[in-house]
């Protein structure tokens, strides 16, 4: 059988999605302010990229209030964390596993170098 590496969400392959999910993993909930402090991120980046999560229903977003003291609450979700896991456990096996070599391969790479 052929190696395979693992297949990685690219949904999460993300730096900002990814570190709102590993945010939102390690609490219980965030507001929308928070995690544009915490991720560096611009409140219309935010914005987006939280929606495309949410989309995917590994966030779900309470929102509350009107106008200038509206506030948005995020969370994860089930799907969201096993998702995140999922991300996680795939990205250690690539580091981990590494790719087996055989003859052939090793031939290749000693002719390119």
């Amino acid at each position: 059988m052929a190696f395979k590496f693992p297949v990685i969400n690219p949904l999460l392959h993300n730096e900002l999605r990814l570190k709102i999910m590993v945010a939102l993993d390690s609490l219980e909930s965030a507001n929308f302010m928070y995690l544009c402090e915490i991720t560096g991120a611009t409140r219309g980046n935010l914005s987006v990229q939280i929606k495309l999560l949410q989309d995917a229903e590994y966030l779900q977003v309470d929102k509350s209030g009107s106008g200038p003291t509206a506030r948005s609450t995020c969370r994860i979700t089930r799907k969201g964390m096993e998702a995140l896991h999922a991300y996680e456990q795939g990205l250690r096996r690539m580091f981990t596993e590494g790719v087996p070599t055989d003859k052939g391969a090793e031939k290749k790479s000693q002719k390119i170098g």
